[in-house]
């Protein structure tokens, strides 16, 4: 079915402009932030955008702030063409694509307000030597600290200021999250809350391959060996989740099948944890809902992915 194709956006301005022309005509503004290289799991949150207001924008961009020096940002998948294909297959489509240059750039001659340029082609350091790079932050103190927030130290602030900063820029009503970046989600969410954003966040299901494979845009750096071993996590996350809800409740135990399973298919445990689902405290009994995270490398490839257990 075609599509109409989406308005491209890469200047600031221009696009909080949109907004405020589609707010003085009544409509309600739903938003996707991505960083591109589209999957079915993006496109999924597009399709629950729809059900929420009379107009979705999405954005592209890949967020500097969230990788650490030794992260993989240089080698982040990229296909801005083909994602904007990608959006034309959604139903309903999109109504505006912003793609802004570099969010962290103020540019001397752009004053306060800059919207791009400089940067060239490589992706520098969010705070530069010259005094002119970005360096206000948001934190969420708590809910940052645990799960990815232990061998990725900045990346929940580097995901809350960018947010923050799409949030002021795109100036939405609805924002839809997907739950595999379970802790992500409930970060906004909580940021949301205590900054007054007058926004409705809303998560959406973890959306799977056939064989139960978590979608991301890090499953393309997967051998075909290793993504075959990687089928492990889900497997031992849905066995964890039928041994709760035949009675064992003692997380210990359950921590216990996940990790031995994922390491026997030969994967890297980064964190496997069972935390209360709002605060993200990890629990040793499940007594209320709950939500089973995990992240372990395949390779060099490092995977999320979790399970809510509601008892």
């Amino acid at each position: 079915m075609s599509q109409k194709q989406p308005l491209i956006i890469r200047d600031k301005t221009q696009m909080r402009n949109w907004s405020r022309s589609m707010r003085s005509q009544s409509k309600l503004i739903a938003f996707v932030p991505t960083m591109g290289y589209l999957h079915q799991g993006h496109l999924s949150l597009i399709t629950e955008a729809h059900k929420h207001a009379n107009v979705v924008a999405v954005s592209i961009y890949v967020n500097p702030g969230q990788f650490s020096p030794n992260e993989d940002l240089s080698t982040y998948p990229s296909d801005f063409e083909g994602d904007v294909q990608k959006l034309l297959s959604v139903p309903g489509g999109v109504d505006v694509v912003f793609n802004p240059k570099d969010l962290y750039d103020y540019g001397e001659s752009e004053g306060g307000e800059g919207g791009g340029g400089g940067g060239g082609d490589g992706v520098v350091s969010c705070i530069e030597k010259s005094g002119l790079g970005h360096e206000s932050w948001v934190r969420v103190e708590k809910l940052e600290k645990g799960l990815c927030g232990v061998s990725r130290p900045v990346f929940f602030r580097g995901v809350a200021t960018i947010v923050a900063k799409l949030f002021n820029i795109v100036e939405p009503d609805v924002a839809v999250f997907g739950k595999k970046d379970y802790q992500q989600w409930r970060v906004i969410q909580r940021m949301v809350r205590d900054l007054d954003f007058s926004i409705k966040v809303v998560g959406c299901e973890i959306t799977r391959e056939n064989d139960g494979l978590a979608m991301s845009s890090r499953n393309v750096h997967l051998s075909s060996e290793d993504r075959e071993k990687a089928l492990s996590i889900n497997k031992s996350l849905s066995r964890a989740k039928l041994a709760a809800e035949d009675g064992q409740v003692q997380c210990e135990k359950l921590r216990n099948l996940v990790i031995q399973s994922i390491t026997d298919a030969g994967g890297r445990i980064d964190y496997a944890e069972i935390v209360d689902q709002r605060s993200l405290e990890k629990v040793e009994l499940i007594k209320s809902p709950v939500v089973f995270c995990v992240a372990a490398f395949f390779g060099k490839v490092r995977l999320i992915d979790n399970m809510e257990i509601n008892l």
